[in-house]
């Protein structure tokens, strides 16, 4: 049997298990309404010498799991965060029955729909203004995307209803199962294989185009923000018996967290995307586009083909150092336009090659095509190739990914059938 979706937490909206360091951090979307982001770029965060714990098979913070508000309940921390308790009701319909996670921005909840008897995520924002701001953006954002797909084509998490609750936005979705991130972790960081990574590419790359058409950039895209839609599985076992892996039913997905979605006329900010899913054009300060989602995407992918993240950093100098093992020397021409002149020197990134870090990196990191398993696997190298493209004029789009010979199979089996 598989276990239900609701024995678990899916909605996360914080600490990154992946990493020692805190992730809070990192992430630009927690951080933003209220300060200036690029006081988040200095001091420099740890370097992946401090970092280890990132690769599979190392402990990890069992952060993901559900509370049972039976047990406990929360109480304000002074910070904002709703005393909710199990069996308060809001707005005299949504009744909650379970912690599904939390974080610097919101708690999310599971809830009772009393009126249609249904179980549905209520994420209650923070009550302080720079935070409701946010939750009034995000509210703004998902009722566009219902306005845009009312008949629930692309693969993008539904707003049901929100509401005020004691000071509170609270935005109620349709309840989900596990992200991919928390499948990865509690299947021992076992990675997906291309067949499997080929149909969740094709349902998120429609749902984001489907934003990047209608003039919005997500701008934080991680496997924690892309959520199955029900994460059932079976188990399978080796000879003696023991547990293998488990496999999923489904393969359905959503994408979720719009807080920071930005639409192409709004102003952008200069930092934005979680650390190790953050374009160079953004580190390198040049400014960005909707080629970020893209970018994001590809680290995603990766971290889906490896079960562990392709760039294990907090540090923004060794983060471009390691896109250099990887895909090769930073164009020159991106080096020469960076208001950061301290990344730069000689025209080239301002790297000790005899560092201790360095020697970290080339241990554990190797060319891109490197990575691949076997022939049977090139095209979907190529295509990550063109999504971790540095320049964002040369960077795939998107729509132009849709029809990449990767999907070919896809497209095949539609035909067919």
């Amino acid at each position: 049997m598989g276990k239900k979706d609701s024995e678990y937490g899916s909605w996360r909206d914080g600490d990154d298990p992946k990493l020692v360091s805190d992730r809070k951090t990192e992430s630009f979307s927690e951080h933003s309404p209220c300060s200036s982001p690029e006081a988040y770029e200095l001091p420099e965060e740890k370097s992946s010498l401090q970092l280890q714990s990132a690769f599979p098979g190392d402990n990890v913070d069992d952060g993901g799991e559900k509370t049972n508000l039976k047990e406990k309940s929360r109480e304000d921390d002074g910070e904002g965060h709703l005393n909710y308790h199990m069996g308060l009701v809001m707005k005299d319909r949504y009744e909650v029955v379970l912690t599904l996670g939390g974080g610097a921005f919101a708690e999310v909840v599971e809830c009772i729909d009393r009126e249609t008897k249904e179980r549905v995520a209520v994420k209650i924002v923070r009550n302080k203004e720079c935070f409701r701001e946010v939750g009034r953006s995000e509210v703004a954002v998902l009722e566009e995307i219902n306005s845009l797909d009312d008949d629930v084509t692309f693969a993008c998490v539904r707003m049901l209803d929100w509401f005020e609750h004691e000071g509170h936005v609270c935005i109620v979705l349709e309840l989900l199962g596990l992200s991919t991130f928390e499948f990865l972790r509690q299947n021992h960081f076992l990675p997906f294989n291309v067949e499997q990574i080929r149909h969740m590419a094709f349902q998120i790359f429609r749902a984001v185009c489907f934003l990047h058409r209608n003039k919005l950039t997500h701008t934080d895209l991680k496997p924690e923000n892309i959520l199955f839609v029900c994460s059932d599985y079976d188990l399978q076992y080796n000879e003696n018996r023991e547990c293998k892996e488990k496999t999923l039913r489904s393969l359905d997905l959503k994408v979720v967290d719009f807080g920071t979605a930005t639409f192409d006329h709004q102003k952008h900010e200069s930092l934005v995307s979680t650390r190790h899913y953050r374009a160079p054009e953004v580190i390198l300060g040049l400014g960005w586009n909707q080629s970020c989602d893209v970018w994001s995407l590809g680290c995603v992918l990766m971290e889906f083909y490896l079960g562990c993240t392709v760039f294990p950093t907090h540090d923004s100098k060794e983060h471009l150092a390691m896109m250099e093992i990887i895909l090769g020397p930073i164009p020159p021409h991106l080096l020469k336009k960076t208001r950061k002149q301290h990344y730069v020197h000689n025209g080239h990134l301002n790297w000790d090659k005899s560092s201790t870090s360095d020697d970290y990196i080339r241990k554990h990191l190797k060319p891109l095509k490197n990575y691949m398993h076997d022939q049977s696997e090139e095209d979907f190298f190529d295509l990550l190739g063109s999504m971790l493209e540095y320049d964002v004029y040369r960077r795939i789009t998107l729509e132009e990914a849709l029809w990449h010979p990767f999907f070919n199979p896809l497209r095949m089996q539609k035909q067919r059938s």
